[in-house]
């Protein structure tokens, strides 16, 4: 089964994902966030799969993020505005991220990423 890879090429925590996901044989269909952002079912998806609350899904540490004051805005936001506002803009949202069926892993962790190996 092929993973589904979303990275920003400027991020280095992407490369090193990518070049895990290589080392280890597994195909991936490279997908780049900032122009081919998730929509906003896609999210709800992911969301629901991965198990995590969808503040998992933000990234906290770029710069759109913190220009949009979203740290002291998100918690008074309801879940149908954040999951807008993520499929609006691919910087917002954390990355790397892969799916695989009903495997959704947000971020690269390489404890994490060997379940892609099944």
């Amino acid at each position: 089964m092929k993973t589904l890879f979303l990275q920003y090429a400027k991020c280095g925590t992407c490369a090193k994902a990518k070049k895990w996901l290589e080392a280890n044989g597994i195909a991936y269909e490279d997908r780049p966030i900032v122009e081919q952002p998730p929509t906003e079912e896609e999210l709800r998806q992911w969301v629901a799969k991965s198990g995590l609350p969808l503040k998992k899904f933000f990234n906290t540490s770029g710069l759109v993020y913190k220009s949009l004051h979203l740290k002291e805005k998100l918690p008074s936001m309801s879940q149908e505005e954040q999951y807008a506002l993520l499929a609006s803009d691919g910087k917002l949202v954390k990355r790397p991220i892969a799916v695989q069926g009903d495997l959704v892993l947000v971020g690269f962790q390489e404890a994490q990423w060997e379940q892609l190996k099944r």
